[in-house]
């Protein structure tokens, strides 16, 4: 049984405060633009459209009310866009999502051999704003010798929204967005020039990138990453944060390399006692709390995780490894570890009533496992 969620994010990122502020913009520019008509056309059909959907359908509202000739619409919508995010910032920065039909609108009716520069120029721009990685990829499946040359220049620009964008577009498997169909490969050498970059931003989009590579190519992802270290073009705690964020998937799932290239290589010699939970049942909103004690046989440094297993409706069970903590004992020395994992409704996840189970993980193997039982409110 599905649990209900309350909250709509496509609401909250869509709706018709969101296309007025969007119509006030190009009216500014464009006076003959239908505002009141756009506005009608597109929110009028918000009840029956997912969060995608509704990009898809203001994009396909924009073609219908902007002139019909491409370039002079594409240029009724550059000089709508507000100003550049701020460029003061180094993170987390992200835009409004309203923005996102723009840069869809250039990737479903400018992805054509005579539009590509002065489309992927207008996705710069756009990108300032709110991220094109999903509309990029349009042109790197078409044009992808074009596109990869041009967003290896962006590799180099000034604005830090416009570098990581080289680097989100090009990830294998971007959340939320089509598949590419170049070689993963293909992307190495704009990695090579971003890993060396001074924002935060750009280094997680960095190693977001090589993990959704180390799912298909780990010994790829492992080699490339001691390159980096080695060539030393990047801060020590940088390219420490690099190379965890990296990994992440790999050391969840226990890979030797991985664990030793972040420290965590060797077997944990532990003693654990007294796991148990104070929580057997859980309702939905609440927390699922668990605890346990470790005793250290030998000076060693441990990652400890617990991957959980959701209940199933059916389909293939879902699963996901949670981080609790890193730490480094002496031989003898003992600690207890206490986790309240909760268990609320998410956009991202849903959850299904019934049996859950945790696994706790220290240094990729396993120690041990609890079970609990998820009910309604």
């Amino acid at each position: 049984m599905k649990a209900k969620s309350s909250f709509s994010l496509k609401d909250q990122l869509f709706n018709s405060d969101k296309v007025s502020y969007l119509t006030t913009l190009i009216v500014a520019v464009y006076p003959h633009f239908a505002q009141q008509t756009f506005h009608q056309d597109v929110v009028s059909a918000f009840s029956k459209l997912e969060l995608k959907e509704r990009i898809a359908h203001i994009a396909v509202c924009l073609h219908k009310h902007l002139p019909d000739d491409y370039q002079d619409a594409l240029v009724i919508l550059l000089q709508s866009l507000p100003p550049e995010l701020d460029s003061n910032k180094t993170d987390d920065d992200f835009g409004d999502f309203i923005f996102a039909p723009y840069s869809l609108y250039v990737a479903l009716y400018g992805c054509r051999a005579d539009y590509v520069d002065l489309s992927l120029k207008a996705l710069k721009e756009i990108t300032k704003r709110f991220s094109a990685e999903d509309a990029v990829r349009y042109f790197i499946n078409t044009f992808s010798d074009e596109t990869l040359g041009f967003l290896s220049d962006c590799a180099v620009d000034d604005n830090y929204h416009v570098r990581r964008w080289a680097c989100e577009g090009t990830r294998p498997k971007l959340p939320w967005a089509q598949k590419l169909t170049i070689d993963y490969k293909r992307s190495l050498p704009i990695l090579d020039i971003l890993y060396r970059d001074k924002t935060r931003y750009v280094t997680r989009s960095v190693a977001n990138h090589l993990n959704d590579i180390s799912k298909v190519d780990p010994s790829l992802v492992i080699a490339t990453l001691k390159k980096w270290i080695n060539d030393q073009n990047q801060t020590e705690q940088e390219m420490a944060f690099i190379t965890q964020h990296a990994l992440r998937t790999l050391t969840k799932q226990g890979h030797q390399e991985a664990l030793t290239l972040i420290g965590f290589g060797t077997k944990p010699d532990i003693t654990i006692t007294n796991f148990s939970t104070s929580t057997p049942q859980v309702k939905v909103g609440d927390a699922f709390e668990f605890s346990f004690d470790m005793c250290s046989n030998r000076s060693q440094k441990l990652l400890v995780d617990y991957l959980m297993y959701f209940a199933s409706d059916g389909k293939k069970q879902s699963q996901k490894v949670f981080k609790l903590k890193q730490l480094e004992l002496k031989k003898g020395e003992a600690i207890t570890l206490f986790k309240k994992h909760p268990m609320r409704l998410m956009t991202t996840r849903r959850l299904i009533l019934g049996e859950h189970k945790i696994v706790l993980q220290v240094n990729g193997q396993a120690f041990g496992a609890l079970t609990f039982n998820l009910v309604e409110a």
